[in-house]
């Protein structure tokens, strides 16, 4: 069978894209003792054993050449009282960290105050992916979890959830571990 290639339009594609809820993280890391960052939307898990991540900085990134050259990153997960702390790293031009609480990880990534956890990594590999990068993270170390909700992010606004009334079939033990069939 021939495959069809047809032009996407990219508003369109990113219309598409907005009616998959995701969760909303704040990229970290340290260059030359200075704390960067970006808001970042396009991060999942990869691999369990070994523990990998990954996400999707754009290549017109200014934050992540110099998170790049440390070879080292943080994945702070938001909590939905941190909208504002979103805001101001998905903005250009100003000191995101001016006026916020954050600690070094053991990496000296910046873990920000607030967040519902961590995931403190190693730069394992960064791939093309069209006007994004591919990077993989090596998971050195994992924050505490709290019970706060997320910050999360649909049809280009933020979000919060509803609790379900009928837990999932196969949550907790058997979602992220799962069977020979399942995508994680």
């Amino acid at each position: 069978m021939e495959a069809v290639v047809s032009e996407i339009d990219g508003a369109t594609f990113r219309r598409t894209l907005g009616h998959f809820c995701t969760g909303v993280t704040v990229v970290t890391g340290s260059c030359d003792g200075q704390p960067v960052g970006f808001a970042c939307q396009s991060f999942s898990a990869l691999s369990l054993d070994p523990a990998l991540v990954l996400f999707c900085p754009g290549k017109n990134s200014r934050a992540w050449p110099l998170i790049e050259r440390s070879g080292h990153f943080c994945v702070n997960v938001l909590a939905a009282g941190q909208r504002d702390v979103s805001s101001v790293f998905g903005r250009k031009g100003e000191d995101k960290f001016a006026g916020l609480s954050w600690s070094p990880a053991p990496s000296g990534s910046p873990l920000l105050d607030g967040t519902l956890t961590w995931l403190d990594c190693a730069v394992e590999s960064v791939l093309d992916g069209g006007d994004h990068h591919i990077v993989i993270g090596r998971v050195q170390t994992l924050g505490e979890t709290t019970e706060e909700d997320p910050l999360l992010f649909y049809k280009g606004a933020y979000t919060g959830i509803t609790r379900p009334t009928t837990p999932a079939q196969y949550w907790p033990e058997d979602f992220l571990t799962g069977t020979p069939d399942d995508w994680l």
